[in-house]
């Protein structure tokens, strides 16, 4: 019987690590599919690696507005989690409609309101008014276009549609935190939405 020395076991032990961790890896990186639409499982933020951390679904009875993808660099599976994560983030959505872009402002803004507390909304008045500018001069939001919205660390919020970043990055954390409670917060928009997101069954 042929014996390997004991280096070249080792070799091959190693070898088979890295195999397993390239299979592990590549699950983790799968896309997740949802109303027809495609969730990358990982994305690039600001130089950081995120993971596809869940997915949900916007819908209020049979009306199905968007689908919505977080991502992290790490997992979360509370809201507390993710609004202590303190690296970049992303929060895509696609939409399954065609918006008023008026009707899509005030869905950020009331949303922003309902989980604000006390006094942060006259600190955020500015930023949320650019943000809503940035918004507007999309004019309409249509059925298959993706919106992003990025954390940069030490930067501020991205907003990108279709690819396409629109305006600088606006500063603050409490303003992306406000955002991200939308989803994720005490008061979510869709109860739904926000269990899938945190990577649990939305259906």
């Amino acid at each position: 019987m042929l014996h390997c020395p004991p280096l070249t076991r080792r070799r091959i032990l190693f070898a088979a690590a890295l195999a397993c961790l390239g299979s592990a890896r590549a699950l983790a990186a799968a896309p997740v599919k949802i109303e027809g639409l495609s969730f990358a499982g990982s994305t690039t933020v600001a130089g950081q690696a995120l993971e596809l951390n869940g997915v949900g679904l916007r819908a209020v009875a049979w009306f199905k507005g968007y689908a919505a993808g977080l991502y992290l660099n790490a997992r979360a599976r509370t809201a507390q989690q993710v609004l202590q994560n303190d690296g970049a983030k992303r929060v895509q959505l696609q939409m399954l409609q065609n918006v008023d872009i008026e009707e899509f402002v005030k869905a950020f803004d009331s949303g922003v309101a309902r989980n604000a507390l006390p006094g942060e909304l006259p600190a955020m008045k500015e930023r949320m008014a650019r943000f809503d500018a940035m918004l507007r001069a999309i004019a309409k939001v249509k059925k298959r276009d993706i919106v992003d919205l990025d954390w940069l660390p030490g930067r501020g919020l991205l907003f990108t549609y279709n690819g396409i970043v629109r305006g600088e990055p606006i500063p603050g954390l409490d303003l992306y935190t406000a955002l991200l409670k939308i989803f994720v917060g005490d008061k979510p928009v869709d109860a739904k939405l926000k269990i899938g997101l945190l990577g649990g069954s939305d259906g």
